[in-house]
């Protein structure tokens, strides 16, 4: 299976950092680039970024980290994704959640009814749009979904084709994997087995307090430094025990006092090496 690594931008990355950073990422030959969905904040919004950073590049894949679909309508959303697919085939990487990780950033995806239920039919609407003829010839994309609760396994089952994860330490990242399979099973679906990723974030020099809280947040249980590592031998180490639980796809963050440049060339050094 192949083992993967991509840089993700968060929101305190400025919009007109982006072109830079893609030119650097496609220079160094990195996997990826995954662009968070953060309306209040100096962040470049996700599909902007995606097309932007696609038309810049030829290698390059592009992802959403997560983007939303509950509250936005799911036939325009088939023709942007069908679009990227049409111009840079392959390249672009659509993940997709339930609701903004940022509490004050739910009311602009407003949803009748329940929220969850809203998400299945968003995502029955988005897959029979994506298969629509009068699209045109859209090549066949693949549509991950978030979530780390038993509910979220079961809609990856069912309508998703991979799984990118946050905050889980391997061994409930190796639960996840097997729930989704045996949910996508009895579906009557197999997700593919390097399908299932999990997004890192690198604190070097010590995890901050806000990130502490929003870790222990998504999992009151678990040890913070169980899932943020505050350094590179720590990273590794988290990453073998992911690639031991079954995932194989990797998106990278960075926190830390140390320019956005190092971290980069760092990454370059630290982890390109590890992909197969």
């Amino acid at each position: 299976m192949k083992i993967r690594f991509g840089v993700g931008l968060g929101a305190e990355t400025p919009t007109a950092e982006l072109p830079g950073i893609v030119d650097r990422l496609e220079a160094a030959g990195i996997d990826s680039l995954w662009l968070s969905e953060h309306v209040y904040s100096p962040a470049v919004d996700p599909f902007i970024g995606m097309a932007h950073a696609l038309a810049r590049t030829r290698r390059l894949k592009v992802g959403t980290s997560v983007a939303v679909l509950p509250g936005r309508q799911p036939v325009l959303v088939a023709k942007q994704l069908a679009s990227l697919a049409a111009l840079a085939p392959k390249r672009a990487l659509p993940v997709f959640g339930l609701r903004p990780a940022r509490p004050r950033e739910r009311e602009l995806f407003p949803v009748s009814g329940p929220r969850a239920a809203a998400f299945d039919e968003a995502l029955r609407q988005l897959r029979a749009a994506l298969a629509d003829e009068s699209f045109g010839p859209v090549p066949r994309m693949d549509l991950w979904l978030g979530g780390a609760v038993p509910a979220a396994f079961e809609r990856i089952g069912r309508y998703g084709d991979g799984w990118l994860g946050s905050f889980l330490p391997p061994s409930d990242a190796r639960s996840a994997r097997e729930a989704i399979a045996s949910a996508a099973a009895e579906a009557g679906r197999e997700i593919e087995p390097d399908h299932y990723g999990m997004s890192v974030l690198l604190a070097e020099g010590g995890v901050p307090a806000d990130l502490a809280a929003a870790a222990r947040e998504r999992r009151p249980d678990a040890d913070v430094s169980s899932v943020v590592p505050s350094s590179w031998p720590e990273l590794h180490r988290l990453l073998d025990g992911y690639l031991e639980a079954g995932l194989t796809k990797f998106v990278v963050y960075h926190r830390g006092p140390q320019p956005f440049g190092e971290f980069l060339d760092a990454f370059t050094r630290e982890l390109l090496p590890r992909q197969n």
